[in-house]
């Protein structure tokens, strides 16, 4: 079916009706997205950040940094590391 200029000026009830559906999902889509963003960023980044903070958590590890004065360290997955070793990638 080809079309034509006529169909481009004045399009079928349906291609309209298609039309107006996506702009009508767009904006739900929009609305949807902020409220689901909004609701776990309320309900679950919210309640576990303040767990943590209650608890004194330190999950970076930052509070010994400034005791050892480095943030050095050492690999604990080989006892013995070499030069061949080091060359093996697997």
């Amino acid at each position: 079916m080809k079309s034509t200029d006529s169909d481009a000026q004045n399009p079928s009830f349906f291609r309209r009706l298609y039309l107006g559906w996506l702009e009508i999902a767009g904006r739900f889509g929009e609305v949807q997205t902020l409220i689901v963003v909004t609701l776990v960023y309320s309900f679950v980044m919210g309640p576990t950040a303040a767990v943590i903070a209650i608890g004194r958590g330190d999950l970076l590890h930052k509070r010994d940094l400034f005791a050892d004065g480095s943030a050095w360290n050492e690999a604990d997955s080989t006892a013995n590391p070499d030069l061949e070793r080091a060359k093996r990638l697997f």
